[in-house]
């Protein structure tokens, strides 16, 4: 059960997305064809981007993930989430600014991966 106080953090934070974040859900993630989830509560954390059906979750990394404090932070969280099922990828800024058609080709791929996985589709 999430709290009043975890919602109101994912609230924020939805509302002062990055630019990044923001270029990913409105041209690519809000028109995918499974349900996406921004700044979605999971445990005590939020997270960027999540799929329930995938289990996946999309993070957006700004220069501030690249600080030894947060890469220790960030790999406790990775390992949280996968001992919960969960499937973590992580782009930084400039793989979404010039390479995005390759970021969201991948996640589409992964997308597909995560469902024959889950739910035991047969491979084409």
């Amino acid at each position: 059960m999430l709290t009043y106080k975890q919602r109101k953090r994912a609230k924020k934070l939805r509302n002062y997305s990055t630019k990044e974040e923001n270029k990913l859900w409105y041209i690519y993630l809000c028109k995918y064809p499974l349900k996406i989830r921004r700044q979605h509560p999971i445990g005590n954390y939020i997270v960027d981007f999540f799929c329930n059906k995938t289990k996946l979750v999309i993070e957006i990394d700004g220069i501030q993930h690249l600080l030894e404090n947060n890469v220790k932070y960030d790999d406790n969280r990775t390992l949280y989430l996968e001992k919960l099922g969960y499937k973590v990828v992580r782009f930084g800024n400039p793989d979404v600014n010039k390479k995005f058609d390759d970021v969201c080709f991948y996640i589409d791929l992964i997308m597909k991966e995560r469902l024959k996985e889950l739910y035991k589709l047969p491979k084409n």
